[in-house]
């Protein structure tokens, strides 16, 4: 596309070589002359001064002289949608590989792709347009909306409820029995996993994440949420809509998290917490059991605490060496006093 052209599809106004083309798009230190490339903040500006792109994003109100750009009121917002027009996304083929096993009462759109050694299973339902990779299960009466993607080795147990426009990367478990135990008698005895698992539309789920199936309910993933790889949530959790939690993160049974909640990276929630719309959890943060996180707070530490209480007491830690030594050096101080009186 002719960069006046992307301009017009982006409702930005461009300074520069418009009639240059671009063809595809790259990171700002790495982006050559036919690529486009965003540029966000002061520090980004001035390297973007650098930058070999063809075209260049930028904010609003921003001028990098000699420079060829579009300037937009959200660069990387922007950039996706450059990106989708300039290099599209491969549409599905329909097929249905020979190798796989599809049973006669399983229900398939025509326009879905059925990869190698995939085994659906009876009753399945997957609408139109969604693909499936190599080595996917869908267990009996599983349902997937329309123009989603499960990527190879997907196993989703029966029952599940899978959205439209959902991706699920590769090696995901959806549906696997909550890790419930009632002790009695001298052992575990398990408890019974009866439940769903409910994927709404628009969600992403990163590789190697498992969900397990509610136990007398469901376990439910909002509309619009993503989940990054190797994240455990477990039986009965609500996630609510357009949330997002980074990898490692573990999720115990019966959680309640409200709409637009982000988690960052190996956060651990005790069962039954309760994380109010738009909560901020910090890295490796620990919720213990039954606690409740309001409403816009930003938690972090182990316990987990605001977080303009956690950094009082992070740099109070950080200076218990040099306290250590004054109260050694009064100690001593003390001592020779008692000593000498």
């Amino acid at each position: 596309m002719k960069i006046e052209e992307i301009a017009r599809l982006l409702g930005g106004k461009h300074q520069g070589q418009g009639n240059r083309e671009i063809r595809g798009v790259a990171g700002l230190e790495s982006a050559g002359a036919e690529e486009l490339t965003f540029a966000e903040g002061g520090r980004a500006l001035e390297r973007a001064s650098r930058s070999a792109a063809g075209c260049i994003l930028v904010p609003a109100g921003a001028s990098l002289p000699g420079r060829t750009t579009i300037e937009v009121s959200h660069p990387k917002l922007a950039l996706i949608r450059a990106a989708a027009a300039l290099l599209p996304a491969r549409k599905v083929e329909p097929a249905i590989h020979p190798t796989a096993v599809v049973s006669p009462s399983a229900r398939l759109s025509p326009s879905v792709h059925v990869g190698a050694h995939v085994v659906i299973e009876e009753e399945v339902i997957v609408r139109e347009g969604t693909a499936l990779g190599a080595g996917v299960f869908l267990g009996r009466g599983v349902e997937i909306g329309s123009d989603s993607i499960l990527y190879p080795k997907v196993t989703v147990y029966p029952g599940a409820r899978i959205g439209s426009r959902v991706t699920i990367h590769a090696g995901s478990v959806i549906g696997s029995d909550g890790f419930g135990y009632v002790f009695a008698e001298g052992r575990h005895h398990k408890f019974p996993q009866l439940g769903q698992v409910i994927i709404e539309d628009d969600v992403e789920i990163g590789s190697n994440t498992t969900i397990d199936r509610g136990s007398l309910g469901n376990t439910v993933i909002g509309q619009g949420s993503k989940i990054d790889n190797l994240v455990q949530i477990a039986h009965n959790v609500r996630i609510g809509r357009h949330c997002v939690i980074a990898a490692q993160t573990g999720i115990s049974g019966s959680v309640e998290i409200g709409d637009y909640v982000v988690m960052g990276g190996q956060v651990g929630v005790g069962d039954r917490v309760r994380i109010e719309d738009q909560a901020v959890i910090g890295a490796q943060a620990g919720i213990p059991t039954g606690k409740v996180v309001r409403r816009g707070s930003a938690m972090w530490g182990t316990p987990a605490r605001p977080m303009s209480e956690f950094k009082k007491t992070y740099a109070q830690l950080t200076n218990l060496p040099n306290l250590a030594k004054k109260v050694n050096e009064l100690s001593r101080r003390v001592a020779a006093q008692s000593k000498s009186g």
